[in-house]
């Protein structure tokens, strides 16, 4: 029952912005992928699939949630399967020409880096104020629950409190991004 009402609330992909998508990101996406596969047949191909994913898959995805960054998660996955799949997948090549740093792990894409900053800073700001104020307080500064109530004259019970607003809040507004946040970590570790 949860996830057919959390299907529920969701925008739907609708076909014209689906449409708008391809036409705004199909060329960037290609380019990604021949970065890796080194042919441009493939790059099509692997660019092609990871739309029609996104389409068979536009009644669960929500079209509010970062689809652009969705796109070159999965592009640059397939393309990272397709090189190990086919025994293309020289390690050294990559590090060489940056595709993998040399802990082994994909280098995040800087598009999906700085779209997840740029949601993650807006999240903030959309806290209310002093609720903001006491989360920047202990992300920002690193001061404990106890330093922060001295600071601001206010009691433990209600720092703990508005962190754990704080906290719920951030969660929801970065829900979208917890798949992608999942594929990278997992890269990483």
């Amino acid at each position: 029952m949860k996830n057919s009402q959390h299907v529920k609330n969701t925008k739907h992909l609708e076909r014209s912005t689906f449409e708008s998508l391809f036409r705004d990101q199909y060329q960037s996406l290609t380019f990604l992928a021949i970065k890796y596969v080194k042919d441009y047949e493939t790059a099509n191909s692997i660019v092609q699939d990871s739309f029609i994913t996104l389409w068979e898959r536009r009644l669960v995805i929500d079209a509010d949630g970062p689809l652009k960054a969705w796109l070159s998660t999965t592009v640059r996955n397939r393309c990272i399967n397709y090189l190990r799949d086919n025994n293309k997948f020289n390690r050294d090549l990559l590090i060489l020409e940056g595709l993998e740093n040399s802990a082994g792990a994909f280098n995040a894409d800087k598009v999906v880096e700085r779209e997840l900053e740029k949601n993650i800073d807006q999240a903030i700001a959309s806290l209310p104020e002093k609720c903001r104020e006491i989360f920047e307080l202990s992300r920002n500064e690193g001061l404990k629950y106890n330093e922060i109530a001295l600071r601001l004259n206010i009691s433990i019970k209600t720092v703990e409190t508005q962190m754990g607003r704080a906290l719920t809040s951030l969660r929801k507004s970065l829900a979208p991004w917890l798949t992608i946040l999942i594929v990278t970590l997992s890269r990483i570790f």
